[in-house]
């Protein structure tokens, strides 16, 4: 799959020539404060942990990955956006529920860069009839990313604790919408 240019930014799957960008990433404690308490990744845990994790769930024909963020005019890398099934590393993945996640240099914060980038690729991934739903998880008070997930057209539809054998247990939101493209689609006949 292939994700077009969106108004000032361009998408391209993320690999492991990425590893040093991806490190870069999450070497600021604001950017990790609602992933792991603020604490920055080690270039050991990119190369065995993340990248790996990563090539898991990775699918350039569905569109499954990480897609680096860049900004077209500079060129610079700003960051990502996930698209994986929801639930992908539990005993039951949710295939036609594509989760969406985003994490940003917080020099970009509040510059609309991480809403255009998920709204982008949500439509573009919307054109596959198999994605029926789409959701996207935060921590109760990451302000930020729950307004990304409204601007993209998700709705609250409620708080629990998610397990990640990473991570941990975390209190979250969940936030989902369904397909309408693909309901529309099937009206217009």
């Amino acid at each position: 799959m292939n994700i077009t240019s969106s108004n000032r930014l361009s998408y391209k799957l993320i690999d492991e020539s990425d590893s040093e960008f991806l490190y870069q990433l999450d070497q600021n404690p604001e950017v990790m404060r609602y992933i792991n308490g603020g604490v920055e990744t080690t270039r050991e845990d990119i190369v065995n942990k993340f990248i790996p994790r990563h090539n898991a769930y990775k699918n350039p024909n569905k569109g499954w990955g990480l897609w680096k963020v860049t900004i077209t005019a500079t060129k610079e890398s700003i960051g990502w956006i996930l698209v994986r099934p929801m639930d992908f590393f539990s005993d039951r993945p949710i295939w036609h529920d594509i989760e969406l996640g985003w994490r940003f240099l917080q020099s970009t914060w509040g510059k609309g860069y991480a809403s255009e980038a998920a709204i982008h690729i949500q439509q573009a991934l919307a054109k596959q009839p198999e994605n029926k739903i789409f959701s996207a998880i935060a921590m109760h008070d990451n302000a930020g990313s729950i307004a990304v997930m409204k601007k993209v057209g998700m709705e609250y539809v409620k708080s629990y604790t998610h397990s990640d054998s990473q991570l941990g247990d975390l209190d979250v939101v969940l936030y989902s919408m369904e397909n309408t493209s693909i309901s529309r689609k099937y009206a217009d006949r």
